[in-house]
């Protein structure tokens, strides 16, 4: 027995080179979605969660099926009236403990409808609430203040599929339940260049608070899928909603060239959690926003205390998590953590340019990996991107105190491009940690107009970043 002990303490050149070659394969043949070997296993008990953001509910005295109101899940018969005055009807029961709206297995379709406050949305698994083609069944709103008009369109906006404002205590839960945004039809009008309004969300909760969104499947969205607009904390108690919004648990899914299909777009929110979600999408999987030049700097509410933790999935033409372009209203305090990456353009990005104003400070993005990415790291300006001629070129955004740290990706094709934007302050940057490998040697970083310092990170920082007098503060340890 000790011989053979000994044998598997000192092992040989010929062991070494086997292992060699194994892990090697294995790199090089390991499928582009993931499995257990490329991200680990899934959380356990002691991880860190931010999900106490959401405030429990009581069970709720009402529950009842969309069938109760007529529905019918055949996939054919429209179920818009059904969901509609199910709704109506559960309005009567948010100050009498709350009501449950229950959606059994089929396939149920539906135009858009509102929900309302102290209200559960269950669904069973086999459960598909199928989204009607029929435009007119997503009827047109006013556009969110902080952007002045509808995001690609002049004027209003479709409503979104689920839609809801100024409600609190509700969840959007259920047994993986799916719904679907049926998006090519609206794709095609984009791409067709004859879209004639903004293109609707999958779900959108303005002014709301105390959320919960977890295990469903969202797909199919014709344009951002999640988006909490103005849930925002206010100190001064002049609104009567507020905060808190909980993502978690979710499968987002869109084809990978749907354009503008983001997965979750917190904007002008505070106390957003958004962890252990999937996400693979045409656009951004997850993107902080917080309104759109002169819009946002007047409404100036910003998105801060957001949570994104745990995510995994694929973009091939945008970022794992982006911050902007629209962040004119200010975004602070962002914790960043546990994201896993590949086949993607950009891992980590923050995006704005001259007239957006605002500021993004205190960020800390850590724990990331990524494979095949090709700009691992960016910040980048240029999109020329405003929302009428009324901008203000002078409105330069403010940056500071921004931590990116233990970042490891594989099969990188360049190194990270940080362009900051002139006459505006770009500051405190910290590096920490960073490898990228399979860029060339040669490879360097892009800055301009940015400033901070950099430690442990291959390839060579660019000069901007070797800054002693923020070395204090971005140490080793």
């Amino acid at each position: 027995m000790e011989s053979v002990i000994g044998a598997c303490t000192r092992p040989t050149w010929a062991r070494v080179f086997v292992l060699f070659t194994l892990v090697t394969f294995l790199s090089l043949h390991l499928p582009s979605r993931p499995v257990w070997l490329l991200t680990g296993p899934p959380p356990g008990p002691d991880e860190p969660t931010c999900s106490a953001f959401f405030r429990a509910v009581p069970q709720r005295k009402l529950v009842m099926s969309i069938e109760d109101f007529g529905g019918v899940g055949d996939g054919n018969a429209s179920n818009t009236e059904s969901f509609r005055r199910a709704i109506r009807y559960m309005q009567a029961f948010q100050n009498r403990g709350g009501a449950q709206l229950n959606v059994p297995k089929g396939t149920w379709l539906t135009g858009s409808f509102n929900l309302t406050s102290n209200f559960t949305l269950f669904l069973h698994r086999g459960a598909v609430i199928l989204a009607s083609q029929d435009p007119k069944e997503w009827p047109i709103i006013e556009p969110l203040p902080s952007y002045g008009r509808g995001r690609e369109r002049f004027g209003g906006r479709h409503i979104s599929l689920i839609h809801g404002n100024g409600i609190s205590n509700v969840v959007i839960t259920g047994e993986n339940g799916t719904v679907d945004g049926q998006g090519k039809m609206w794709w095609e009008l984009w791409w067709n260049r004859t879209l004639e309004h903004t293109r609707g969300h999958l779900l959108e909760l303005i002014n709301s608070d105390n959320v919960l969104i977890s295990n469903l499947t969202f797909q199919n969205s014709p344009f951002w899928t999640i988006h909490p607009v103005y849930c925002r904390f206010d100190p001064f108690g002049y609104f009567q909603f507020g905060n808190n919004v909980v993502v978690k648990g979710m499968t987002i899914l869109a084809p990978l060239n749907a354009p503008n299909t983001d997965g979750i777009d917190p904007d002008s929110s505070t106390n957003v959690c958004i962890e252990d979600n999937y996400i693979e999408s045409g656009d951004d999987l997850v993107a902080i926003k917080s309104g759109w030049d002169q819009y946002g700097i007047t409404v100036a509410h910003p998105s801060a205390n957001i949570v994104v933790r745990r995510i995994s999935g694929t973009t091939p033409t945008c970022s794992g998590v982006g911050i902007g372009s629209e962040m004119s209203g200010g975004i602070s305090n962002i914790t960043i953590e546990n994201l896993h990456v590949w086949d993607s353009a950009a891992g980590v990005r923050i995006k704005s340019d001259k007239g957006r104003g605002g500021y993004v400070a205190n960020v800390s993005i850590s724990d990331i990996r990524m494979e095949r990415v090709k700009i691992p790291i960016r910040f980048s300006r240029g999109s020329n991107d405003h929302p009428d001629d009324g901008w203000d070129p002078k409105a330069v955004p403010r940056f500071k105190d921004i931590l990116i740290s233990n970042v490891v990706s594989v099969n990188s094709t360049k190194a990270p491009v940080l362009e900051g934007v002139e006459d505006s302050s770009f500051q405190g940057l910290c590096f920490k940690n960073i490898t990228l490998h399979g860029v060339a040697l040669s490879a360097k970083w892009r800055c301009e107009y940015v400033y901070g310092f950099a430690t442990g990170v291959f390839p060579v920082p660019c000069l901007e970043l070797r800054n002693n007098s923020y070395s204090s503060w971005c140490s080793p340890t």
